[in-house]
């Protein structure tokens, strides 16, 4: 049983990541339509900028967690207003390459300036919690409950506020809404800036348990793809209901079976496509 309870809660852990990165994607490409390669990369972004305020500035993991998310926000802003606007009117095919050549670049400019070598950050919440069944560490349930916080929230204001409405609105019809007296370019602007924030949430929130990597997002992007696809392309309660669910499957998986715990995701996303292609909670247009 402790060992049934430890797999559980590392699977929570990596399903709290996959449900964070994957929301982020589901926004993106169910707003926007872009298929966003980068996302891995602004998770890196979020770790890289938690230990940078750290280590330069001095400013802990707390001010780090809203910061870091604002500035890979900022950077996101960036790529839309300079790259991806111009490529609106075309086939999403050049977004998708132009996304994958910024991961290119960035790993690239990082991994030049700091290395290979994962980079330690400094747990801010040490210790650990009897739960009566298991004793769980403090910083990970923190992790878990924060993640669940954020992933909900977020799908109420996509889905249940005047914004989100207004969002959804700007996509299907931007010319209705902007003659309501909307700025369409700058709220899809908004919108990119968000998901990129929400990859460099998760980015802050993985910086105390995994050593901080210039590579660490392309070690996580396919599979939080998988998650996406399994969920359904911009579906934001199935990218949050798949991303823990999943992450529980695999954590089971490591313990039942744990050569198949690294492809028992693509097994399930192949099973689901064969079944619903459009994906568990996805709609087929």
């Amino acid at each position: 049983m402790p060992m049934l309870f430890g797999q559980l809660t590392l699977g929570l852990i990596n399903g709290a990541f996959y449900a964070l990165l994957s929301l982020g994607l589901a926004v993106i490409f169910g707003l926007l339509n872009v298929v966003n390669f980068v996302h891995g990369t602004q998770y890196m972004l979020g770790a890289l900028f938690a230990w940078m305020l750290l280590h330069y500035l001095g400013i802990p993991y707390w001010g780090a967690l809203l910061l870091a998310p604002v500035g890979v926000g900022l950077v996101g802003a960036v790529i839309e207003v300079t790259l991806l606007r111009r490529l609106y009117s075309v086939d999403h095919l050049y977004g998708m390459l132009l996304t994958f050549g910024l991961v290119l670049i960035i790993e690239g400019f990082f991994r030049w300036l700091y290395g290979a070598s994962g980079m330690p950050y400094s747990n801010p919440l040490p210790g650990g919690t009897n739960l009566g069944f298991m004793f769980a560490p403090n910083y990970r349930l923190w992790v878990v409950v924060f993640s669940v916080a954020v992933c909900f929230g977020v799908w109420y204001l996509i889905e249940r506020t005047k914004l989100g409405s207004y969002l959804r609105a700007a996509i299907e019809r931007p010319d209705l809404v902007q003659a309501f007296g909307i700025n369409v370019p700058r709220m899809i602007t908004l919108t990119y800036a968000f998901g990129a924030a929400l990859a460099g949430l998760a980015g802050v929130l993985a910086a105390p348990i995994y050593q901080v990597n210039p590579l660490m997002g392309s070690n996580l992007i396919i599979v939080v793809f998988a998650v996406v696809v399994i969920g359904g392309m911009g579906s934001i309660m199935g990218a949050i209901v798949t991303g823990f669910g999943l992450g529980i499957i695999e954590g089971l998986t490591k313990m039942i079976y744990s050569e198949a715990s690294n492809t028992i995701i693509f097994v399930i996303m192949a099973i689901v496509l064969l079944i619903k292609p459009a994906g568990l909670f996805g709609s087929q247009k």
